[in-house]
């Protein structure tokens, strides 16, 4: 089964007018009972906040957190001692554990930054909380599957507290690509950048497919520049 989850229909929200964000499942004053996530994965948002603004400290439990920045700079700082700066191409993991503050901002007085937030529910509760970031490996680019978050850290990935793998790739215009399934797990494919045709569908930013109880290979193509993630998970 081939579940489409078109971008245009996402819940939509602003806020004091440095956020503009939509939401893949259903998440804050967004309730859909037809989207409230997809196995373990919850949410996510696609965010885009203005220069100087951002979300003041607010606490998060037993939730792992993916920040995937698209453009810009996200600054994060947690009460853990996590914190930092991330930009285009980097990926910043915070396991809420048993509980957390943290807090985020546009990295720039005056650029925005757009950026992929996604919550993963843990396979454990009341953990220590976690925090960790991936930059840019040479190669990332170039057309091929990049592991950027599993449960053992493969690859150089984040080691996230779940039973999930979340991939990335960056296509060239005119290029493809053929990702094996295993019918015994479940994936979600989603459009970050450009345009493509995916499982015989075209796919553009913001859109979505779920794959439950498919063992075909999925195989995409990029109409140009386009930018996707693979999250695989549990049945």
């Amino acid at each position: 089964m081939i579940i489409e989850r078109p971008g245009s229909e996402r819940g939509h929200a602003t806020h004091g007018g440095w956020l503009d964000s939509h939401h893949t499942f259903s998440f804050g004053q967004y309730y859909d009972p037809q989207w409230m996530g997809f196995g373990p994965l919850r949410v996510i948002n696609e965010d885009r906040v203005a220069g100087g603004g951002g979300f003041p400290p607010h606490g998060h439990a037993n939730m792992e957190i993916l920040s995937i920045v698209l453009d810009g700079q996200l600054a994060h700082k947690d009460s853990a001692g996590g914190g930092g700066t991330i930009g285009r191409g980097e990926v910043q993991w915070m396991s809420a554990g048993h509980g957390v503050q943290h807090s985020e901002f546009n990295g720039s007085p005056t650029e925005p930054v757009h950026f992929l937030q996604v919550w993963i529910q843990p396979d454990r509760v009341n953990a220590p909380p976690a925090y960790a970031q991936r930059a840019p490996q040479p190669g990332d680019d170039a057309g091929d599957w990049v592991q950027i978050a599993s449960p053992d850290g493969a690859d150089g990935s984040l080691a996230i507290r779940q039973d999930a793998r979340l991939y990335r790739i960056a296509l060239a215009a005119g290029a493809s690509t053929h990702r094996a399934l295993d019918s015994g797990r479940r994936y979600w494919l989603q459009v970050a950048r450009g345009t493509v045709l995916a499982a015989d569908r075209v796919l553009r930013a913001g859109d979505a497919l779920g794959f439950v109880d498919e063992g075909e290979p999925l195989h995409v193509e990029a109409n140009g520049p386009a930018e996707l993630l693979l999250f695989d998970l549990p049945r």
